[in-house]
């Protein structure tokens, strides 16, 4: 009884920690395919999960920030979703391959031509975004998230290295290290280098189960042959006893 009472009280806390610490994971984020270097070019996907059962995710809308400007924001079409994208003049022009740049993508808006993202489900919007900036290590994204309601979840509060995430944290993209070559490559040259990487690490691992079979093969041979000998002399011995008997 005693047994049961301390089962059930730990699997009621076990539920507690998981509703307390779901809302926590439910929320729009960002991430890169891959990797997002400084001064490079990178995909990125912003994963939006509904957190309603009543209504749906009918429109989600990312501003850019305007401390450190993207001069080019390229998003992937989705079928069932328009999308718009918004540029502002720069207070301060970029330069970029040679060329100054004034304007930049301050806003990138996907709204639902049809059911959008029902409940229970999650989409990701990707963009191809560049050049990255080299003087910092993170950016961070302001999203809202509009459902079918009319209610607008407000993602905009940007987490404070030492304190407890906020309840509605703004979308944070890390920036990893550029090369040592100062190579910073391209989305495309990034998807190349990981579908040769994967070929790679496939074909070793076909040659490791090949050796790996064969190896295998050897071993049971030898056992085979070991067991094999010991059935023979296992009936020697025992031929010999019933003579003798």
């Amino acid at each position: 009884m005693k047994a049961s009472r301390i089962v059930a009280a730990g699997a009621a806390a076990g539920v507690t920690v998981l509703a307390l610490s779901a809302p926590a994971f439910a929320h729009v984020s960002v991430q890169p395919e891959g990797t997002a270097a400084k001064g490079g070019y990178a995909v990125i996907d912003f994963k939006v999960p509904n957190e309603r059962d009543d209504a749906s995710t009918t429109k989600l809308e990312v501003n850019f920030p305007t401390d450190h400007p993207l001069a080019s924001v390229m998003p992937e079409p989705m079928p069932g979703w328009k999308i718009e994208v918004t540029k502002s003049k720069l207070a301060k022009p970029l330069e970029m391959h040679g060329e100054k740049i004034t304007e930049a993508v301050s806003k990138v808006t996907w709204t639902a031509d049809g059911k959008g993202i029902e409940p229970g489900y999650f989409e990701k919007f990707p963009l191809s975004v560049g050049q990255l900036p080299e003087d910092t290590d993170q950016l961070a994204f302001k999203a809202l998230q509009t459902y079918s309601n009319k209610e607008v979840v407000r993602w905009i509060e940007v987490p404070q290295e030492g304190k407890d995430e906020p309840d509605n944290p703004a979308p944070v993209l890390e920036l990893s290290a550029a090369s040592e070559d100062g190579h910073h490559g391209s989305a495309a040259d990034e998807d190349s280098d990981a579908k040769s990487a994967e070929k790679a690490s496939a074909d070793t691992a076909a040659s490791d189960s090949s050796g790996g079979t064969d190896t295998t093969a050897r071993v049971l041979g030898i056992v085979g042959i070991v067991v094999g000998a010991a059935g023979v002399a296992y009936g020697v011995l025992a031929g010999r006893r019933r003579s003798n008997a």
